[in-house]
């Protein structure tokens, strides 16, 4: 049982459904069709595709007519409002959480796994919205909800990724540029965790993990941003 009724979500969002199904189908993660097959509706998986690509067209075309940037620019711009983070902060916003069909595992999950599956029900809806409305109409619920955090985005570099702010920072601040090394791997094959340092000269200045290099000399160069910052 859903813990409010699609009514209200539609007094939420401004935009009355024609095809309810269509919107109730935006909250039905796989999960909870594992535990209950028998459901009416199938999940939100091909909504979500098609709300990808509704996102992606309808902020580009919004940089490309208000920004007369290098396409290198535009494309981080794109990148900063359509990751999933920021996804995930609007579905929240607009209480997609309390719809969500999950099954009981995932009921009980949070962090980055609660935020995938709220970021991927708000691409749903976007697809719903368009299949149900137009592209006007979805597109104005794009930046109403959406690219309205663009002025936040580009007054905080929020574009610019960890790695980059931090080199700036130290290039700044010391004329040294920061380097990372590997100080272990754990784990299987299948599931390595890497732990990465941060060095800015000799001195190690924090150090992150992650599921990948990339992604462990991120989690540290955050860290060290933190203390640049502070």
């Amino acid at each position: 049982m859903l813990k409010k009724d699609l009514n209200q979500f539609q007094k939420i969002i401004n935009i009355k459904f024609k095809n309810k199904d269509l919107l109730e189908q935006v909250f039905v993660h796989r999960s909870y069709l594992n535990e209950n097959p028998g459901f009416k509706l199938e999940n939100n998986e091909r909504l979500e595709f098609l709300g990808d690509a509704v996102l992606e067209l309808v902020v580009t075309e919004y940089l490309y007519r208000k920004f007369n940037n290098p396409e290198g620019e535009l494309t981080n711009w794109r990148s900063a409002l359509v990751k999933g983070q920021m996804l995930s902060k609007i579905a929240e916003l607009l209480d997609i959480n309390e719809y969500l069909y999950l099954s009981k595992g995932e009921k009980q999950s949070t962090g980055k796994s609660r935020q995938i599956i709220l970021a991927n029900a708000f691409e749903a809806l976007i697809g719903a919205i368009y299949l149900d409305q137009n592209y006007q109409e979805v597109q104005a619920f794009i930046e109403k909800h959406l690219i309205v955090h663009l002025k936040e985005i580009l007054e905080n570099q929020l574009y610019k990724d960890a790695k980059s702010k931090l080199q700036e920072l130290s290039q700044d601040k010391q004329s040294i540029t920061p380097i990372y090394k590997v100080l272990s791997e754990s784990g299987p094959d299948h599931a390595k965790i890497f732990k990465v340092g941060v060095y800015i000269g000799e001195e190690m200045i924090n150090h992150g993990e992650g599921s990948s290099k990339q992604e462990a000399e991120q989690k540290a160069a955050e860290k060290a941003l933190e203390e640049f910052i502070s």
